[in-house]
């Protein structure tokens, strides 16, 4: 006797694939902030003030100090599997044409994310997510502690390395030795 040991209700999941199909059907609009994360789709919080304003001090801070194998891409998809596109904040990656997929794992030389009301979700998912698929390092800057966590050594079970810097202090990407950030220029 087959007995099927699956309870129900369970989730569907979808793929990037069926993800992307959605949006081509206009079932999102150009304007709804959504993510895939393990196969569901995520609604993003709303960019408040602070956070728009930090991720802007992000760009100007980074623009002008990135070697030219690196590329600023700003709150656009990172494809981590078949069931995984967040949107990170920031992240920087190695320069060469995307055209045809978006930057992988592989791609990632620093991908950062502005947390105010999304800290805990930021924390608890897409961290070890990050983790889980190889991104060499993250940063998780902290609107309300005014304190940037720094993410190193990603392992299955999460980063082995994680270190928190608050202002008075600077930073500087593992595969980007040429930026310095000084997080009294960032966190005010």
């Amino acid at each position: 006797m087959n007995v099927n040991t699956e309870t129900f209700p369970r989730r569907h999941r979808i793929t990037v694939e069926e993800f992307h199909r959605m949006g081509e059907a206009s079932i999102f609009s150009e304007d709804d902030r959504v993510e895939l994360i393990e196969g569901e789709i995520i609604d993003m919080a709303p960019i408040g003030t602070k956070h728009a304003e930090t991720v802007r001090k992000l760009i100007r801070i980074l623009a002008g100090k990135l070697p030219s194998q690196a590329l600023l891409d700003v709150q656009n998809p990172v494809l981590i599997n078949s069931g995984n596109e967040p949107q990170p904040d920031v992240t920087v990656v190695r320069n060469r044409s995307y055209i045809d997929a978006h930057p992988g794992p592989e791609d990632v030389l620093l991908l950062i994310e502005v947390a105010d009301s999304s800290l805990t979700y930021d924390r608890s998912v897409k961290i070890p997510l990050y983790a889980r698929h190889g991104i060499l390092e993250v940063w998780l800057v902290d609107l309300e502690n005014r304190a940037v966590e720094v993410f190193r050594e990603p392992s299955a079970d999460g980063y082995r390395d994680v270190q928190r810097y608050i202002p008075g202090e600077r930073l500087t990407p593992l595969a980007l030795p040429e930026i310095d950030v000084d997080l009294v220029e960032l966190l005010g």
